[in-house]
Formats: structure tokens, C-alpha cells, sequence
């Protein structure tokens, strides 16, 4: 059978069908969110395929963690995904779980900015606020050095991420940081503004 071209809709629905955690759901419209703005700034002509790469690209997590993106090929490919798709869904886990190495520039913003979010949402939520909509790029900077803080986020590969683009780290955590206050509300962390 011959490839589909995915819609937002259909992505949306195949990431529900292999994630029922609520963090994982939040993480996934993060990225998504993160990935558009992106997208949107480097003047991107696909950018509903930045999003819905962003939207699905940890689709096997839950279920297959010891298997974390080489079963996403299989998820995908079972439902007719195109291979570019396939292929920058694996490439967030280059040097991590897979070896499948981002050559788009789609697929490096995607390995940068996926573990920044987590850090950017741990930054927001330590706020009396509770908000991503008055976290500032200076508390993400701050949060970053400590090496305790968010200790899950692994900090080289957002370097190693930054190199591959060219771009300046901060203004890396600045534009994901914009891209997910564009989407506070979806991922929970509109707070209490």
C-alpha cells in the first residue's frame, strides 16, 4: 500500500492510541507547539509536518520505553507514514537509543528542543505562578546550571543540538520558551494567570 500524507487530526489520534499518560500528552503538544514556532521563524514552507513530527514523535514511549523510537518506525510504518516522517520521528533519540543521525533541519530542532521543554516546563511550574507566561529566559538560564535541577534533562544533547543548527543556546531556550507559552494553555501551564 502506498504512503499517506498525515493531517494534525489523524496524528492526534495515533498518538492517544499508544499514549493514555497525561504528561506524556502535554509533553507531546509541547513539542508540537515548539516545533510550529520554529517552523514559523526559520520560514518554513511545511510547517503542519514540523508540528505533527513534533505532535508523535514519542509515540512508542509508554508502551515500548526499552524500545523508544525504533518501534515508532514500526508504529508509523504500519500506518502508511512517509519515511521523511518515519525518519525524523527516530532521529530524536540519535545517540541516545537509536542511530539514526538528524540531517533536516526539521529533525535537528526536533533532538534540540525535545528534553529544553522539560526543563522550560520544571522552570515554569517552580514559579508562584505556576506559568509558562511570566517564566523568563533568565530563570530558564539560571535553572540550567544547576545540575540538580531537572537532572533527567540531559543538557549535552541541547548543545550537541545547538551546534548541529548554528544557533546560540539561548536564543534556542528563548524561541522554544515562545513556543510553548503559545500553547500554555493545552500543556497545563497557564497557571494561575
Amino acid at each position: 500500500m502506498s504512503t499517506v500524507e498525515p493531517n494534525r487530526r489523524q496524528a492526534y489520534e495515533l498518538l492517544e492510541k499508544y499514549n493514555k499518560s497525561d504528561s506524556l500528552i502535554k509533553h507531546a503538544l509541547a513539542v508540537e507547539g515548539v516545533m510550529l514556532h520554529f517552523a514559523e521563524i526559520l520560514e518554513e514552507a511545511d510547517k503542519e509536518k514540523w508540528g505533527i513530527v513534533g505532535l508523535v514523535h514519542d509515540i512508542d514511549y509508554e508502551m515500548y520505553p526499552e524500545q523508544h523510537c525504533l518501534k515508532a518506525r514500526e508504529i508509523l510504518a504500519e500506518h502508511h507514514w512517509p519515511e521523511d516522517y518515519i525518519h525524523a520521528v527516530e532521529s530524536h533519540g540519535w545517540g541516545i537509543c537509536c542511530n539514526v543521525k538528524p540531517d533536516e533541519r526539521m529533525e535537528k530542532v526536533l533532538f534540540t528542543i525535545d528534553e529544553l521543554t522539560g526543563l522550560i516546563a520544571a522552570t515554569a511550574l517552580m514559579r508562584p505562578s505556576k506559568s509558562i507566561l511570566d517564566t523568563e529566559l533568565k530563570s530558564v538560564k539560571k535553572k540550567w546550571k544547576q545540575k540538580g535541577f531537572a537532572a533527567g534533562v540531559n543538557r549535552e544533547i541541547i548543545e550537541q543540538g545547538a551546534k548541529m543548527l548554528g544557533l546560540e543556546l539561548d536564543y534556542i531556550m528563548e524561541e522554544t520558551l515562545k513556543g510553548m507559552q503559545k500553547v500554555a494553555e493545552s500543556i497545563g501551564l497557564k497557571g494561575d494567570l
